[in-house]
């Protein structure tokens, strides 16, 4: 039995119809009620089991819901699928309290109060469980007018990785998946939207090199996630999209220099090109190869 938020379309709608087709209840969630109803008939016209919880996430109340419906419905909850989210895009210099806040509280705030109110349920249970963050390409690198967004999305990595190692006695795993996907909020990238303009089919540069396709194409490692076959499988940031499956790296100390005493400002001026600044990081989103 699987709960999935913003599951009203894009990203969303695939993993509900996905999960369903694999033989799980779905509690279909969204703030728009009216495509959250049309996602779960949907799902019933297949011979798939659905039901809609409406609302927005980010408070308690409403994770509570969700979860209380899953359990009056279907009897327990198994699975959660973190999905919700908006885009609130602005440079940092114009960006304001309100759509910072708003891209937080849904994203970051949203996925803790529905994993929160799921790790509960499901250490009542005693039988394990599945929690499936949604983070982003933005968080893993940062993204141009997204401070917002990829602030969040780093976060919910950061989550995983905590949960993992907190649920871990319960058998409950958790993940974060990395989706590269065309959907209205992948358009907003830069990065992607030269090849987003050019339409379906995507040529195999695409779906390969860059690891771009439909949101079907991302469904599969969210079944994956959700079933038994990755009973092993926590504490990961997965990437996935078009013809690529690809593990994240988690941060570690890439170079290392040593100094008797510590490091003054001039002692680090005089040798951070030849020791641990020899190599910088890259960051951001980059653009395509091919576009």
């Amino acid at each position: 039995m699987a709960v999935v938020t913003g599951a009203g379309r894009g990203l969303g709608q695939a993993y509900a119809r996905a999960l369903a087709r694999a033989g799980a209840a779905v509690v279909v969630n969204d703030v728009d009620a009216e495509a959250a109803g049309e996602v779960a008939a949907a799902i019933t016209a297949e011979g798939g089991r659905a039901v809609v919880a409406a609302g927005a996430v980010g408070q308690t109340q409403v994770a509570q819901r969700l979860v209380d419906t899953a359990v009056k419905e279907f009897g327990r909850l198994d699975v959660m699928v973190t999905n919700a989210g908006i885009l609130r895009d602005r440079v940092l210099w114009k960006m304001s309290d309100e759509e910072f806040d708003a891209v937080v509280e849904v994203h970051l705030r949203g996925t803790f109060s529905c994993a929160r109110a799921a790790a509960v349920r499901m250490r009542e249970q005693g039988q394990g469980g599945r929690l499936i963050l949604i983070s982003s390409p933005a968080g893993q690198r940062g993204n141009f007018g997204q401070t917002n967004y990829a602030a969040a999305k780093a976060g919910i990595v950061a989550m995983a990785r905590t949960w993992a190692l907190e649920l871990a006695r319960s058998e409950i795993t958790v993940n974060a998946v990395v989706p590269v996907a065309a959907t209205e909020m992948t358009k907003t990238i830069p990065a992607f939207a030269p090849v987003l303009e050019r339409g379906e089919p995507y040529p195999d540069w695409v779906r390969k090199d860059e690891g771009l396709g439909t949101v079907e194409d991302v469904a599969g490692l969210v079944v994956y996630l959700a079933s038994d076959a990755s009973a092993e499988v926590t504490g990961q940031a997965i990437g996935v999209g078009g013809d690529k499956l690809a593990l994240w790296s988690h941060p570690a100390e890439k170079a290392v220099a040593y100094a008797d005493g510590g490091w003054s400002a001039d002692a680090i001026a005089d040798s951070w090109h030849t020791t641990v600044g020899a190599e910088p990081e890259t960051y951001g989103i980059p653009a395509p190869k091919g576009a």
